[in-house]
């Protein structure tokens, strides 16, 4: 169908190639095939009307067709004729009467091609049912097929699992034998079978190890419950005969043995009958022998720590990881003890303290939230008297197995008893440092008549002179003037000369103040200048300028200077070797101010360089060994400390460092070294 279209309507083309261009030419070359074309048309349209007779819409449009191509032949023919008088327009309109043609070829070309597609859609759903027919059919087979051997290997599987399961439970059995036996023969615990009655019918070697029998004393049924239980534990084993019977098992309960030497091994011990109508069982001995002899050791252990906590401290104390009492036990000597349990659950901060001050109860507090020990932090508050009770405590931080803190164990100790023995040291200390210094006064008598003689002889010298200048005529203003204010600088002079020994003689209570301490050591070298001229000896300064300033009480570290001076003053009166020279020096550390005090005296033994500083302890014939004792603990009280060694080639060198409490240091007014005073 589409062939016979096709060809028509190259035939419809070759037609109007072959009038058009008649037309246009008027050449008669062009019409010799005209009739063999018409025909052909004419022939085709009556073949496509054979063709589409089964399709009444395709069979009316090609009758139309031909009906169409006759009539449109007909004026071609009759446009040919007239080509001469007109060929143009003629042209034209035979093209129109073709396109006509044409356009219904093409409308039954697009309805067979819709056919064709239909008819080949229907064609492949067709083969899509054969084949899914034939799938299923072959799957039908194939599943009744597989069921069949299916079955055939289940019953096959069936018995060979039957004959595995034989296999494995005969072997099983074995292994449960093998691993059994195993258990014996290891010998990790002991391990018995025995007859309701007591007799001991087979034991591993673990179980005769424990009571000290051997294989023959088995064999020979010397081995026997009765015998290896002591009298008071039969009532026991009685009760737990009874149980057996009952229901058929023991659960572990601990009891002893008699070993065949008489004495007693402690056992845990388990055991089951084999089954219901059995008068046979196995049992199961564990030696509690050394678990015995680490509960002992270790209550021991609690015994010797609670001994130790109640008469070393007076409280021992347990808190949690949020610093809250758990735990407190106090030693029964404790008379002020708080009420038992009245301190549980809080903290430490929580119960009703004076001291500390604030900021040392943060630095504790930074301590336990860091998880750090802490040693010997100091409490204070009211007894039920009204007096203070003084507690230090010690702790260190406890961590679980997985390293998490779980709080704190420490102890607490009473030192009521010795801070008031320490206040009473400290009083006595500075009753000793008051005669220590009323006793230095005195040996400086002409050394103070010196230093005050000089101010007021300065003052009568500057009198006179002002006198002499107002009698001039006309009288001096200006010199008078300069007269006058000497003379009161050299009032000032005296009366700080005189106010400072007043303030070594009197006993003044112990001050802190910001002070220079280069001023310090020159007043007290101008003080012991008499002294060193007296006994010839050369003094040196070199004091570090720009000293920082530092803070304490100035006199208690100035009487520490004085000391250490007339010390060495002393030391060279009795050394005829060489030059006497004494040297003063400061300087500054990376932690405070260094003063080092040495002389080329005879020096010290070192053995009594060790002893130089206790209480009581002289060199000297008239000495009360109390100077340099109380000289250090100044020093320590202002948070320092003080040494001595060998100078070279001979004499002694004392030093004594004092920290500074600030970071921005205050300087001293500069002061000149004197190298040679």
């Amino acid at each position: 169908m589409l062939e016979t279209l096709d060809r028509l309507k190259t035939i419809i083309a070759d037609v109007e190639a072959q009038r058009r261009g008649y037309l246009l030419t008027l050449d008669p070359h062009y019409l010799k095939a005209y009739g063999v074309s018409d025909e052909s048309v004419r022939r085709d349209a009556q073949a496509l009307q054979a063709l589409v007779a089964g399709d009444p819409l395709q069979s009316h449009r090609a009758g139309h067709l031909a009906a169409t191509v006759a009539a449109k032949l007909r004026e071609i023919d009759e446009i040919v004729k007239t080509a001469r008088t007109y060929s143009g327009p003629a042209a034209m309109a035979m093209i129109r009467s073709l396109d006509e043609i044409r356009s219904q070829i093409d409308q039954m070309v697009d309805h067979e091609r819709f056919l064709r597609v239909d008819q080949e859609k229907r064609a492949e759903a067709l083969e899509h049912r054969k084949a899914w027919l034939i799938t299923i059919a072959v799957v039908i087979v194939a599943i009744l097929a597989g069921m069949a051997l299916a079955l055939a290997r289940l019953e096959a599987i069936r018995r060979r699992k039957a004959i595995a399961e034989n296999i494995a439970l005969h072997g099983d059995l074995l292994a449960r034998d093998k691993m059994i036996r195993r258990l014996v023969d290891a010998n990790i615990v002991g391990i018995i079978i025995w007859e309701i009655e007591g007799r001991i019918l087979e034991a591993n070697d673990e179980f005769l190890r424990m009571v000290g029998y051997d294989r023959d004393d088995l064999v020979s049924g010397r081995l026997h419950r009765t015998t290896l239980t002591p009298p008071e534990w039969r009532d026991r084993d009685a009760h737990t005969v009874a149980e057996l019977k009952r229901v058929g098992m023991a659960l572990p309960f601990e009891k002893e043995y008699l070993r065949k030497d008489g004495s007693r091994v402690p056992v845990l011990i388990g055991g089951a009958m084999f089954g219901e109508g059995t008068s046979q069982g196995v049992g199961f001995v564990l030696d509690l022998t050394q678990r015995k002899r680490a509960e002992e050791a270790l209550r021991q252990s609690e015994e010797r720590f609670r001994t130790l906590v109640h008469f070393s401290f007076d409280v021992y104390w347990e808190t949690d990881a949020q610093h809250r009492f758990i735990h407190q036990e106090f030693a029964d000597s404790l008379s002020d003890a708080p009420a038992l349990g009245s301190e549980i659950g809080k903290t430490r901060w929580e119960v009703p303290y004076l001291e500390p001050d604030e900021e040392a109860w943060r630095k504790h507090r930074e301590t336990l939230d860091a998880h750090l020990p802490f040693r010997d932090f100091e409490l204070a508050r009211y007894a039920p008297d009204g007096s203070k009770r003084y507690v230090s405590v010690s702790g260190l931080p406890v961590f679980d197995e997985r390293g998490r803190f779980v709080g704190y164990r420490g102890v607490g100790r009473h030192i009521t008893e010795r801070r008031r023995a320490e206040e009473a040291l400290r009083a006595v200390q500075a009753e000793l440092a008051h005669s220590n210094r009323v006793t230095t006064m005195g040996q400086l008598s002409a050394s103070i008549a010196h230093e005050v003689n000089q101010p007021i002889a300065a003052t009568v010298t500057n009198a006179q002179a002002a006198l002499r200048w107002l009698r001039a005529q006309p009288p001096n203003l200006d010199e008078v003037r300069y007269s006058l204010d000497r003379i009161v600088e050299d009032g000032k002079r005296a009366g700080n000369v005189i106010g400072g020994i007043r303030a070594l003689i009197h006993k003044v209570p112990s001050r802190k103040d910001w002070f220079g301490l280069n001023e310090a050591i020159l007043e007290m070298v101008a003080l012991t200048r008499s002294e060193m001229f007296k006994h010839g000896i050369a003094l040196q300064t070199e004091l570090a300028p720009g000293l920082p300033m530092v803070e304490g009480d100035r006199t208690q570290l100035q009487q520490v200077i004085l000391n250490l001076i007339l010390n060495a003053i002393e030391a060279m009166d009795g050394s005829d070797e060489g030059a006497r020279e004494l040297r003063i020096n400061t300087e500054t550390e990376a932690t405070g101010v260094l003063v080092t005090i040495s002389d080329s005296g005879p020096g010290l033994d070192p053995a009594d360089a060790e002893r130089v500083f206790q209480a009581f302890y002289t060199t000297k014939a008239k000495g009360m060994g109390m100077g340099l004792a109380i000289c250090k603990s100044m020093v320590e009280a202002h948070g320092g400390r003080m040494w001595v060694s060998a100078n070279e080639p001979r004499g002694a060198v004392f030093q004594f460092s004092l920290p500074l409490v600030r970071e921005e240091s205050v300087p001293a007014p500069r002061v000149r070294s004197n190298p040679a005073a």
